[in-house]
């Protein structure tokens, strides 16, 4: 016998649906989302929340003439599902040949845009209200922005809520609040104002009391006198009157699981004659015991991590972050001045040490990236110690923030770039392959990357006592030279100055960070064609070790650099411009990611051999040009 899901061919079909089979077909699709993260890992806990919301906004508008814009879209799952993806390359989901985790428009005509970061959604909205209302196409058609309720406290957000009563007068927004942050305790009363607001009887005695009074001034008058009092009366329960200063008019809070409720607002805003801001409450992990206990941990999971338990087993293998937390503990304890930033990633860059431990260190601004730079770069300037710890992927939404408010004063912020290099499951938009260039251009930073968990922890310690605008970039795990006890401060860098790990003949490779544990394997495959090659673990990015780069030349016929960023004004690019700038002749060979966006895939290493980033490709290449180098 077929499932409801499979029978599903996109929203013509969940329409066609009995209202008796919709809470089978939430479940199918529960069951269908838990095996599927469990599996490749994934957003748990944020899909399972959004079920009955998904299969709502499916039944009510009409896609893709309707444009259903999700922030922050790794909560799309049960949408793919619902528009025509479910299938084979669903089972792939995240993996090399699978469908991708955000929205993508490549993949399917139902995803309104491209969203891997929070906070864009209402302005994407509003452009494609904008658009409709201007040009008139499609213009019986429908505008639906699902916001998480973290995303209102985003930048871009309130920038768009401040310009939305000037572009559209017909936009449906949704906040997906999973977190109890807006009018928790006044739930019953709201619901209750909100069901006689949106009742047949209300509208008709509206529009009664408007024929009845006429278009005269005193009628007008009157009716504007009557809505201000009911706007007074509500604003006494319910957070209306933010909403409705920008021109929202506001109704919830919702049962973010029941589709009968969901499909009732649903058709009545889609009648309504201004924007409105729909409040739908929602259980994150909804359906699975664990998720729903532990949302953080679950939020986003690696495969197999079906467990509490089993996600303790999965932490063993040791993070940077895991590192950074306890590092950033021990020294806060002796050091009050330091103070830890973070924009809503506590778990993830293992800062929740703080949180608990000593939370009057601890600042967690929100997905509010900017605030999070310059809020540090104030604390630099009042005689702090700021760590602010932000993914790679995000920092990048922060740059004139670090040019203008940190960089141009030099300010002594130590910025902790977590998830550099690419994450492979993620995609294009959380690949950290790109701050290596748009940092290097700016006057007055430090930036560097370590090669494994001991010299992170000596990174760290030195750029507390550098006293200058310092970025520490890494990747998710982290390798240990050692055991993790052993793990302990050993010495201070000096800014600058790299590491010649072993000296060779023709050929050095000079790598950053991550990419030394590579030289070593391209070293042994070149060893293998009777090359000797010399190895360096450059450490900084910038500013370069320009004495040891300059001998490197002397002595060496072929520099390749190795770096886990876009080749693009990277690592490689920097080496060059060194020699340019002493007037050396080098040949330099770089290898990074290329000059596009890296799709995503199973692993790092099946992204490295689809870009001609592996050890014997590099070898091959680097044998070629010393066996040119030596016929010619």
């Amino acid at each position: 016998m077929i499932s409801l899901l499979d029978s599903i061919r996109g929203p013509a079909d969940v329409k066609k649906l009995g209202k008796n089979q919709l809470d089978a077909l939430a479940a199918e699709i529960r069951e269908v989302l838990v095996r599927i993260t469990v599996k490749n890992g994934g957003h748990m806990a944020s899909n399972l929340g959004i079920v009955e919301l998904t299969v709502a906004l499916h039944r009510v508008f009409d896609s893709p003439e309707d444009k259903i814009i999700f922030d922050v879209s790794h909560q799309t799952y049960t949408h793919k599902l619902l528009t025509g993806r479910n299938g084979a390359k669903f089972e792939k989901l995240r993996l090399t040949g699978g469908y991708g985790g955000f929205s993508d428009p490549n993949e399917s005509e139902h995803d309104a845009f491209v969203a891997g970061h929070a906070g864009t959604a209402l302005s994407v909205a509003l452009g494609f209200a904008y658009s409709r209302d201007r040009m008139g196409d499609g213009g019986g058609s429908h505008v639906v922005a699902v916001l998480g309720d973290a995303a209102m406290s985003c930048g871009m957000t309130l920038e768009a809520l401040n310009n939305l009563p000037s572009c559209t007068k017909r936009l449906i927004v949704i906040v997906n609040d999973n977190k109890f942050s807006i009018g928790g305790s006044v739930g019953a009363i709201s619901a209750h104002l909100s069901k006689i607001l949106r009742s047949g009887l209300y509208r008709a005695l509206t529009a009664a009391i408007k024929k009845m009074l006429g278009n005269g001034s005193a009628g007008k008058a009157i009716v504007r006198n009557v809505r201000n009092l009911k706007r007074a009366i509500k604003g006494l329960f319910l957070p209306t009157s933010y909403f409705e200063y920008y021109g929202l008019r506001y109704f919830g809070p919702i049962d973010g699981h029941s589709i009968a409720q969901l499909e009732e607002i649903f058709e009545f805003c889609k009648c309504a004659d201004g924007p409105v801001l729909i409040h739908v409450k929602t259980t994150k992990g909804q359906g699975y015991a664990d998720a729903t206990n532990w949302p953080e941990k679950f939020h986003g999971i690696d495969p197999n991590a079906t467990t509490a338990k089993n996600f303790r087993a999965q932490e063993e293998r040791i993070s940077h972050g895991e590192i950074l937390g306890r590092e950033l503990l021990a020294l806060a304890r002796s050091d009050k001045r330091i103070v830890v930033v973070v924009a809503a990633m506590g778990y993830g860059t293992g800062l929740a040490y703080l949180r608990d431990n000593l939370p009057e260190q601890y600042v967690d601004v929100g997905i509010a990236e900017e605030h999070a730079v310059t809020f540090s770069a104030a604390l630099a300037k009042a005689g702090m110690r700021p760590v602010c710890a932000i993914y790679s992927t995000f920092l990048q939404r922060a740059f004139d923030q670090i040019l203008h408010d940190v960089c141009v004063q030099n300010l002594p912020v130590v910025f902790c770039l977590d998830r550099a290099g690419v994450s492979a499951r993620d995609g294009a938009t959380h690949h950290g392959i790109f701050d290596l260039s748009y940092l290097r251009m700016i006057p007055n930073a430090v930036i560097l990357q370590p090669k494994d968990g001991q010299e992170f922890i000596n990174m760290l310690h030195s750029a507390l006592v550098w006293r200058r605008p310092t970025f520490i970039r890494y990747q998710r795990f982290c390798r240990l030279n050692g055991k993790v006890d052993s793990l302990k401060f050993s010495q201070f860098l000096d800014i600058g100055v790299g590491e010649e790990i072993v000296a060779g003949e023709k050929v050095c490779l000079v790598a950053i960070g991550n990419m030394v544990d590579l030289a070593s394997d391209v070293a042994s495959e070149l060893r293998g064609s009777g090359i000797t090659p010399g190895i360096i673990n450059a450490r900084f990015a910038k500013p370069l070790d320009g004495r040891m780069l300059a001998r490197v030349a002397e002595e060496y016929e072929i520099i390749a650099t190795l770096e886990d960023n876009a080749l693009a004004g990277g690592f490689g690019s920097a080496v060059m411009e060194f020699y340019e700038g002493i007037g050396k002749t080098a040949r330099v060979m770089r290898f990074g990611w290329p000059d596009r966006f890296i799709k995503h895939g199973s692993s790092i290493d099946i992204l490295r051999a689809e870009n001609g980033l592996t050890a014997d490709e590099i070898a091959a290449k680097i044998a070629a040009a010393v066996d040119a180098g030596t016929r010619g």
